[in-house]
């Protein structure tokens, strides 16, 4: 999809995280890319914090391996604290150490490469806010149930993640002509459970085209929100492909494999692929971008609201490689719709947090609906599409609140 062009303003920003890479390299590698980037996003939008955050924890959903899901209800920021970030693990979480991790680059590739942390954390860099999403989130509102981490709301958050170009890993190795997927497998490893599946374990991989691989939105990060980057989160690096589901942000990063025919991985084909129905026949397609979707943050499940006094619904949206533009809220259950308003200016590949002011709502039980739009005019749907198995939830999640 096309992007707008730079705002050179946003690009040169002063920013902490700058402080761990060379400033006139970076501002030179920024200024040549194609995407506009926001740095240092919580002083620029001079976000509240949000209350009482000491109280709020990750809530669990699975224990082996462990998966933790941001407390959506608690939205009150743009980025994400790390200790909120949801964590999606496919397997038990590495142990790795920057003494002895390695970066491997091989297959159709000129010279084959065996990078360091520091050798990465050497090369010009760049800070970009992201917006992850777990293909799975909002799984836990399927009806009939489905198999999966039986996320609600919270499998999205959004961070400042800092690293290099995946492009300037892939130039420093040179491709050879042929060059298909860029395969990024993480050093998690273990033994799938849905048929077919190979014999024994396997690492966690997923494939991007090539053309996908080179943008410079994509990175391989080593820190988060201005710190280390956390184990639970990829420690000592992972990429961040924006605009793309989470699962394609492979973490505990340590091969990357260039190949001259699409990748057909386990992760790439039987799991985290959709049907798409082309020329009337069903093919099964990886799944890749995230689509236009918002949630609401408050009220939450289960909250009682005061009859006759106002109050402030509030969420985020996120169209992946598109932007948002509208967001509308019902209180009758798809009757009439009116316009929130945004908190948050358009930041490519991050959410825009919204409220609206429910004035004086009657006493009573309502259905209460948010819908997205994204600058391309597609409108989040109203309802699932089955071809999407038990990923891709992105159709408007009513939300039944009491008012006394």
């Amino acid at each position: 999809m096309t992007r707008r062009g730079n705002d050179r303003e946003m690009l040169i920003h002063r920013c902490p995280l700058l402080d761990t890479v060379d400033r006139r390299a970076f501002v030179r590698t920024t200024t040549l890319a194609t995407m506009p980037i926001a740095l240092g996003l919580g002083r620029l939008l001079a976000d509240p914090p949000a209350k009482n955050n000491d109280e709020i924890a990750l809530i669990p959903r699975q224990k082996d391996p462990l998966n933790l899901e941001f407390p959506f209800r608690s939205l009150g920021s743009f980025l994400t604290p790390n200790k909120l970030h949801f964590v999606r693990n496919h397997f038990a979480e590495p142990e790795l150490t920057a003494r002895t991790w390695r970066l491997e680059v091989v297959g159709a590739v000129k010279q084959r490469l065996n990078l360091t942390l520091d050798d990465i954390t050497k090369m010009a860099g760049r800070t970009q806010p992201v917006t992850l999403e777990c293909a799975g989130n909002g799984r836990a509102y399927l009806d009939p149930k489905t198999k999966g981490v039986q996320w609600e709301l919270g499998a999205v958050s959004t961070a400042e993640w800092t690293g290099v170009p995946l492009s300037a890993v892939l130039e420093q190795a040179g491709l050879r002509s042929g060059a298909v997927d860029v395969v990024l497998e993480g050093a998690d490893a273990g033994e799938p459970s849905s048929e077919p599946k190979p014999i024994g374990k396997i690492h966690f991989a997923r494939g991007l085209p090539l053309d996908k691989a080179m943008k410079p939105e994509v990175l391989l990060a080593h820190r988060m929100n201005n710190e280390v980057l956390p184990r639970s989160h990829g420690y000592p690096l992972r990429a961040i492909i924006a605009g793309w589901y989470g699962m394609a942000s492979v973490k505990w990063l340590k091969r990357i494999v260039v190949t001259d025919r699409p990748f057909r991985g386990y992760d790439q084909t039987t799991d985290y692929a959709i049907w798409e129905r082309r020329d009337g026949l069903a093919t099964l397609t990886p799944i890749t971008e995230m689509q236009v979707k918002t949630s609401i943050a408050r009220p939450a499940p289960s909250e009682k609201l005061s009859a006759g006094k106002s109050y402030r619904i509030h969420g985020a949206a996120w169209a992946g490689e598109s932007d948002v533009s509208k967001v509308e809220i019902s209180t009758d259950g798809g009757g009439t719709w009116k316009a929130a308003r945004f908190l948050d200016r358009a930041v490519p590949f991050c959410w825009r947090r919204w409220e609206y002011h429910w004035e004086e709502p009657a006493a009573g039980k309502h259905r209460l609906l948010a819908r997205a739009t994204d600058q391309y005019g597609r409108v989040q749907p109203s309802k699932r599409d089955a071809d999407r198995r038990n990923y891709m939830i992105g159709h408007i999640v009513p939300l039944e609140v009491l008012v006394e």
